[in-house]
């Protein structure tokens, strides 16, 4: 048999599990190539220890060019379209074609969409947006700090809700608190809804419990740069002196326009093999939509998306070597709520089960906070 190709298409987290776990599963002259756009990849699931100062940016980075000395062919690349039955890529440095097709190229910010996000807020959801919002908030002395959800769906559903405590962490520290208040806005009715009301309660009583405002079924049209306002579809508006933001998210591109995508611009796949419509070419992550129980979608995260890898690379490296893979996405997953003071929750379960996710929350400690932290360490030493 002559040697084969598997092509994956982004260096995030799904994309760098798949190639890694491909590299150690297929023949030594087989390919693994990945694809990714920026070499430096960036731990999300850390970027608000960053802005609570708890991280540097460059403790939580690495070069992926680096996993080229693991055997993985990394290219520098811009992916400008997808050709599915061809099992192709182009992009900006060439095309390239593979035997088979693995889709990370996760879900797209789009701060521009919300008039008035890139100029008011401070983008959460990048690294230097984070170090910039807790270097505002550590400034504050009186006023107002919000946390927006500007749309949904979007990644990692706990981390507006851990901003929102760790803003209230940073100001306790600074001792400006009592003279800040802190809100959270979202159109959606509870936080975490896929989890399911329990879970949501839960969080909204912690937020209680920290004094921290929560607004459900708030949906911002547009924030006004000039009077810090933030503008709602109800009508109403509310000021903020610093505006955490999520900004709103789409599906790159380069996906809406493969043949991939289904209605909502995201890949639909098979729940348990991650497979498209089309053979040999699969998706993970958080471009994927994945229908799940009570008409809700399997959230955007990062343990999803690993989870997800190492099932596509097992299936790939079996088919290879003419075998039936065993293994498959069950849909459970889990995640922590960072909280202030060296403490946080756990939320975990199965979002397959078929009445609706069976999720759980384990109570605010310290050991969830360690177990965090060692879960970070072993994650950047596993797979980069």
């Amino acid at each position: 048999m002559s040697a084969r190709t598997v092509v994956v298409l982004g260096g995030g987290i799904g994309g760098v599990v798949a190639a890694r776990r491909l590299r150690r599963r297929l023949a030594s002259d087989d390919r693994v190539v990945l694809i990714e756009r920026d070499p430096l990849f960036r731990f999300a699931p850390s970027y608000l220890w960053v802005m609570h100062g708890d991280r540097r940016p460059d403790q939580i980075t690495r070069d992926l060019r680096h996993l080229r000395a693991k055997g993985i062919e990394v290219i520098e690349a811009e992916v400008t379209g997808i050709d599915p039955a061809e099992r192709q890529a182009t992009t900006s440095a060439g095309t390239i074609r593979g035997d088979a097709l693995i889709v990370a190229l996760g879900a797209r910010l789009d701060p521009a969409s919300l008039p008035g996000f890139t100029d008011t807020a401070h983008n959460i959801y990048t690294v230097d947006g984070a170090q910039a919002a807790g270097d505002a908030v550590r400034s504050l002395s009186a006023g107002t700090v919000a946390v927006l959800v500007a749309g949904t769906p979007y990644k990692c559903p706990a981390a507006p809700y851990e901003a929102a405590f760790l803003v209230d962490d940073l100001l306790r520290r600074g001792g400006a608190r009592d003279r800040v208040t802190v809100d959270v806005y979202t159109p959606e009715a509870l936080p975490m809804p896929t989890a399911g009301p329990a879970i949501g309660d839960a969080v909204v009583e912690l937020l209680g419990e920290h004094g921290i405002g929560f607004h459900p079924g708030r949906s911002a049209t547009r924030i006004d740069a000039a009077t810090n306002a933030l503008v709602f579809a109800d009508g109403g508006d509310a000021h903020a002196d610093v505006l955490l933001g999520v900004p709103p998210h789409r599906s790159p591109d380069v996906v809406a326009t493969s043949g991939l995508a289904g209605d909502s611009g995201y890949i639909p796949v098979d729940p348990h093999t991650l497979a498209t419509a089309v053979p040999d070419v699969f998706a993970i992550g958080d471009v994927t939509a994945i229908p799940i129980a009570r008409g809700k979608l399997l959230p955007k995260a990062g343990v999803f998306a690993e989870a997800e890898a190492r099932v596509v690379a097992d299936q790939i490296a079996h088919d290879w070597r003419g075998r039936t893979s065993r293994h498959a996405f069950d849909g459970k997953g889990s995640c922590f709520l960072e909280i202030g003071d060296g403490h946080s929750a756990y939320a975990g379960g199965d979002f397959y089960a078929p009445d609706g996710p069976n999720v759980a929350m384990r109570g605010p400690g310290r050991r969830w906070h360690l177990a965090k932290v060692v879960f970070e360490q072993y994650w950047m030493r596993r797979w980069l």
